[in-house]
């Protein structure tokens, strides 16, 4: 059994509950009206009373017991170092395509967890198989109503799904989303597409059964995105996987389109979705912004570039000056999958009179891949891509480069050792507003 340990504390919010008491970063929460807190989950259906008894843990060591008296669903204000506080549940399978397993031995420990974590996935939306849920987690779900849930089917056919994820486990995903059904509980679907094992017609089988759940008030699958297979240079030989061709990802994109159009006329939605690096890898045009409705999952990369493109001309317009008061000659760093996507945003910094925006594409030299997502280049492909150029006052830099919350790229090189080898400054950016300000004043802004 899992040990819970004291929820630790790392921001409190200005004038919030919290601050006001005089809760500190260090403090840590043990128990909330008598309970002891799993996750991020169980805090926050706790905290929904009206009157909170807490016991806390000073940064001292000291145990204190604090009574509260609130509004109902009035937030205290703080951020926890982690969301789980009885330790990640992990993944059981061994998909031949999992990215953690196609890394170089000898990184930091963080990057071989595997998570297959449900918490994580209602949280965050990353995606899990249901494979290791026992009893108790599954009761916790219903219980909780956990919904939606983002799952990694890549099919539906038990043999092939079982020969992917190397798990007995893993053929009854069928039944499990029958269970997500009959709760009217509702799940996001992934499939990760390996040439020659689960594309062709069974692609075709996995997404119209899939789509039988898509029915009902409440749809038991509300969306399906289907993703390229990414390999690396590290990868176990044995693993009979293929790399996408361009050809390959034709093949998919006028099947995925013809299915969905399917749908469309069934359901009145395109219900599964291709993501952006078909197009790409294809290099055919992306889908107009209406294909993509309402977004579902975004965050899979199924519409990420045209919203992207979208909001910057939006803000664009909003935000940038006809002329700097100082000149200003920036690199931007992107993976060259989107570099042909991305030109009429550099053209449209461009047009600011004093403003230089030099857009730097890679591909990584370190994973062995001729097509990179932005997310994936490190700081040896910088390195090796950069090192002697003119890059101007500076690199903007992707925040999705680096791991969350930390300047550490997935080579495990840190931002300062990259920049210091590069003799430049590098700006850390998240986002259209931040991109923006930072060419503007040659800043990243708090």
């Amino acid at each position: 059994m899992s040990t819970i340990h004291p929820a630790q504390i790392t921001k409190v919010l200005p004038d919030s509950i919290a601050a006001e008491i005089g809760f500190e970063s260090g403090d840590a929460i043990v128990a909330i009206n008598s309970t002891k807190p799993r996750d991020l989950i169980d805090y926050q259906f706790l905290c929904a009373d009206e009157f909170l008894e807490l016991e806390v843990l000073d940064r001292n060591g000291k145990t204190h017991h604090i009574e509260i008296e609130k509004d109902y669903d009035e937030d205290l204000g703080l951020e926890f170092a982690t969301a789980l506080f009885d330790g990640l549940i992990q993944c059981n399978n061994r998909c031949p395509f999992c990215f953690i397993d196609q890394q170089p031995p000898g990184k930091r420990s963080s990057l071989y967890l595997k998570d297959d974590d449900y918490r994580l996935s209602f949280l965050y939306g990353s995606y899990l198989t249901l494979t290791n849920l026992s009893e108790k987690e599954w009761q916790r779900i219903e219980q909780m109503r956990l919904s939606p849930l983002f799952v990694s089917v890549h099919a539906t056919e038990p043999e092939i799904r079982i020969r992917l994820l190397k798990n007995q486990r893993a053929g009854q995903i069928f039944s499990q989303i029958k269970w997500f059904q009959d709760r009217r509980l509702q799940i996001h679907a992934q499939v990760v597409v390996c040439p020659g094992i689960n594309d062709g017609q069974h692609l075709e089988r996995t997404l119209q059964d899939l789509a039988f759940f898509h029915s009902g008030e409440i749809p038991a699958v509300a969306s399906v995105a289907v993703v390229p297979v990414g390999l690396t240079k590290f990868r176990p030989p044995e693993d009979e996987l293929i790399p996408v061709t361009r050809e390959k990802a034709q093949e998919v994109i006028s099947q995925v389109q013809s299915i969905s159009q399917q749908f469309r006329q069934k359901f009145a939605s395109r219900f599964a979705w291709l993501a952006d690096e078909w197009f790409l890898i294809a290099g055919e045009e992306l889908p107009t912004e209406a294909e993509y409705e309402e977004y579902p999952q975004i965050d899979n990369g199924v519409g990420s570039i045209r919203l992207f493109i979208k909001q910057f001309t939006s803000m664009a317009a909003e935000l940038l000056p006809a002329k700097l008061d100082e000149p200003r000659k920036l690199t931007w760093v992107v993976g060259n999958a989107v570099e042909k996507a991305f030109q009429p945003i550099v053209q449209r910094l461009n047009q600011v009179e004093g403003l230089e925006v030099n857009m730097q594409a890679l591909c990584s030299d370190y994973w062995g891949q001729n097509i990179t997502v932005t997310g994936l280049i490190t700081g040896h492909d910088l390195l090796l891509n950069l090192h002697g150029k003119d890059l101007g006052g500076g690199i903007l830099l992707p925040k999705v480069m680096l791991k969350h919350g930390e300047l550490v790229f997935l080579d495990d090189m840190s931002l300062a050792e990259v920049a210091g080898k590069l003799n430049t400054e590098i700006f850390p950016v998240s986002g259209i507003e931040e991109l923006i300000n930072t060419c503007i004043t040659g800043v990243v802004l708090a």
